[in-house]
């Protein structure tokens, strides 16, 4: 466990330094945010009907989505998909430490610091002046916090997985290009999953994606009740379980059938 830990400290303190990054992204999801909310608000005044959440939930789902933008799977470690290009992931394999536990810490560290650096500015500026409210109970408070943790677990047992796809891959140019697609959609980014068609919110309510951005999202506003809470935790935490049991038995998979050519 310690090495582990040492991997994700190390990792942090490298991702530590990309600061102008950081402030650069909070101006690039502000900008967003408000394009946005601009959209959601025209929508809102031209429906006659019941809407199953209201504006303002809408645009509190906006502004928590621009906080914890960077929690997305949609990106991979690039030192770890130049590694497996050229070969050197050979040097990983020899480490003291399961090859499945060491790019999960890192890969848990590419999701918690930049989703730390850029969601307090945000939360700030969203709650002060953007529309962002409060969560409506205490209660609804410590839900969403545990549910952002179990995101960011979710988050990263998804990228490991896609890393792990790069040994069937001369390149990882193609998960890259699929991967932000089906999160931004699926996790309820663009549009909140509530707003998604009646035909389509049986398949959403199953995958994994909303686990990472959909839940926390519905605890905060009190979509979902705090008394459903549990059961919304425990979905993420099954789709950890499966997600990590998956991963590790493709990547032991994968090292038992890998050829590295060269030296």
């Amino acid at each position: 466990m310690n090495g582990y830990l040492a991997v994700f400290t190390i990792r942090m303190k490298a991702l530590l330094q990309y600061r102008s990054a950081a402030f650069a992204g909070v101006c690039a999801q502000l900008f967003w945010g408000l394009v946005q909310v601009m959209i959601f608000r025209a929508f809102y005044t031209q429906v006659s009907g019941p809407e199953p959440i209201t504006l303002s939930q809408a645009v509190t789902f906006i502004w928590l989505g621009q906080a914890l933008i960077q929690m997305l799977p949609w990106t991979i470690d690039k030192e770890i998909e130049i590694l497996v290009r050229n070969g050197n992931v050979a040097y990983e394999l020899v480490r003291p430490l399961h090859l499945y536990g060491f790019w999960f810490a890192r890969s848990f560290a590419m999701r918690l610091i930049p989703t730390a650096m850029r969601c307090i500015p945000i939360f700030i500026l969203g709650g002060c002046f953007l529309g962002l409210t409060a969560p409506i109970s205490w209660g609804a408070a410590m839900a969403f916090f545990f549910s952002v943790i179990l995101a960011l677990f979710l988050s990263s047992a998804i990228t490991t997985l896609m890393v792990i796809s790069l040994f069937w891959t001369l390149s990882g140019d193609g998960i890259q290009r699929l991967l932000p697609h089906c999160t931004v959609l699926f996790s309820g980014m663009v549009v909140p999953l509530p707003l998604f068609p009646l035909w389509m919110q049986p398949f959403l309510n199953i995958q994994p994606f909303r686990g990472v951005m959909d839940i926390p999202c519905r605890l905060y506003t009190g979509v979902i009740p705090i008394a459903d809470a549990l059961y919304y935790l425990g979905f993420q935490l099954a789709w950890i379980a499966i997600l990590v049991s998956f991963g590790q038995w493709l990547l032991h998979r994968a090292t038992r059938r890998l050829m590295i050519q060269g030296g």
